[in-house]
């Protein structure tokens, strides 16, 4: 009887510690970040006409962020490339990627990374908006092209 009443003891233990542990992590977790599309604040991209963006996580000016883009119809993007990786969702619009001389067409809800800096060009064939997890400061380099 000793026996179960310690088996008994130490399962309830085990099942106690995670719970422990759990309500611990939790205390230290951010508190969660809901924003409905009603309360997304649109701004325009600097030197990039019809291009906005609405963060909803960090700032993409200094560090990791998520944040929303919207392209024009027609926008077009030379070859470029962004410093930091990041993972993209294509929430509405159809857009082609050129990725090493391959071209990409992708409809409402694909998903796509880029890291390592990976060239490529985009174009939007019909209104786009991304949703996009960067994991640093967001920029677009434009690479430089060889005249032909």
């Amino acid at each position: 009887m000793f026996r179960a009443i310690a088996a008994t003891a130490a399962v309830s233990a085990a099942l106690l510690v995670p719970s422990l542990v759990s309500a611990k992590d939790a205390k230290k977790a951010p508190a969660p970040i809901i924003v409905t599309p009603s309360e997304l604040k649109w701004v325009d991209t600097p030197n990039m006409p019809g291009v906005q963006m609405a963060t909803v996580s960090g700032d993409p000016s200094k560090g990791a962020a998520h944040f929303f883009i919207k392209l024009p119809s027609g926008f077009s993007a030379a070859l470029h490339h962004h410093t930091p990786d990041h993972y993209v969702v294509l929430m509405s619009g159809t857009m082609v990627d050129n990725v090493d001389g391959q071209d990409h067409t992708m409809p409402a809800g694909t998903f796509f990374q880029f890291t390592g800096k990976k060239t490529h060009t985009t174009k939007c064939t019909e209104a786009c908006t991304l949703f996009v997890d960067s994991r640093g400061k967001w920029d677009v380099v434009m690479e430089k092209v060889a005249a032909k």
